[in-house]
């Protein structure tokens, strides 16, 4: 892989762990809500963060599997590349 495509990769995986991290998060506060606070907003509260990590996890299976693409397109010209080399 050349550097241009390690960087691509690097910011590809930064985002999805940061938007993983983001809907992990969010259904564990939406839990710690659900048994901490007892107010009449609580409800809405919990819904819309679940609804928000819904979207989001809709989001990052879309960009797993672009990124998973791009990977094995990008490992597939480093192995022909390299037998290239060899031969």
């Amino acid at each position: 892989m050349d550097e241009n495509a390690k960087a691509q990769f690097k910011w590809k995986f930064y985002r999805l762990t940061i938007e993983l991290n983001i809907i992990v998060l969010l259904v564990a506060v939406s839990l710690l809500v659900f048994f901490i606070i007892h107010s009449p907003y609580s409800i809405p509260v919990i819904i819309g963060m679940l609804a928000l990590a819904l979207l989001l996890v809709m989001d990052f299976i879309k960009k797993y599997r672009e990124t998973k693409a791009w990977l094995d397109d990008n490992s597939g010209k480093e192995k022909e590349h390299k037998e290239a080399n060899d031969s």
